[in-house]
């Protein structure tokens, strides 16, 4: 009796199989890849913005300090969007006339705010609080990078639960004095505190901060 299948049937089979497996694989391996990339977290990618402000002009060559625009960040869950008549602090007086500027001297005309593109955000489910990380020591530069070295600005950090996680469960390398939070150039010397040491004199307590209702409420 003649086989009902040809002599091929199995290898076809075989291949058939071996590329569904090798495409479940491929799935799945980017299911979990896939977060991790820049394309997903953002970070480095410039935003764009309808004025084009330099951190690296204003923090890295003027010296501003970070509160100076960043009003609430030692006190408020948010750090603050500066309003316009900050900028025309400066700007009534230098660059009067650039178009760059243009956006800024239509919104104190107008009395409508700048509507900056958000660099750094957090799903509504994520509890975050500027003041409590800069009263614990934790710089601006270690969430949102070398701020002072950004022509344009990008988001310094994946921000990713894991990324997170693993400063709270070991925070001593993130941690420097208070003093020095909003210093872009700081360097930890002989003379600086431990990190260990700064988790005794701030009372941070690494046990504690990986418990879900630290950042999830």
């Amino acid at each position: 009796m003649a086989g009902v299948f040809s002599p091929t049937a199995n290898i076809v089979t075989k291949l058939v199989l071996y590329g569904l497996l090798g495409g479940l694989v491929t799935l799945a391996g980017g299911a979990w890849f896939f977060p991790s990339t820049t394309y997903a977290t953002g970070e480095g990618i410039v935003q764009p913005q309808p004025v084009p402000f330099s951190h690296e002009h204003h923090v890295g060559g003027l010296g501003l300090d970070c509160r100076y625009c960043h009003t609430s960040v030692e006190v408020s869950a948010t750090a603050g969007l500066p309003p316009t008549h900050t900028c025309m602090t400066c700007h009534s007086q230098i660059w009067t006339n650039a178009g760059l500027l243009a956006p800024v001297r239509q919104s104190l005309a107008t009395g409508k705010p700048i509507r900056w593109n958000r660099v750094n955000t957090l799903p509504d489910y994520v509890f975050f609080n500027h003041g409590i990380h800069v009263a614990k020591g934790v710089a601006c530069t270690t969430c949102h990078g070398p701020v002072d070295r950004m022509p344009l600005t990008w988001k310094g950090a994946s921000l990713r639960m894991s990324w997170c996680l693993d400063c709270h469960r070991d925070p001593a390398p993130n941690l420097r004095p208070k003093e020095a939070v909003f210093d872009t150039d700081w360097k930890r010397t002989a003379a600086t505190p431990s990190g260990e040491q700064l988790m005794t004199r701030y009372h941070i307590h690494p046990e504690t901060l990986s418990d879900c209702s630290v950042c999830h409420r």
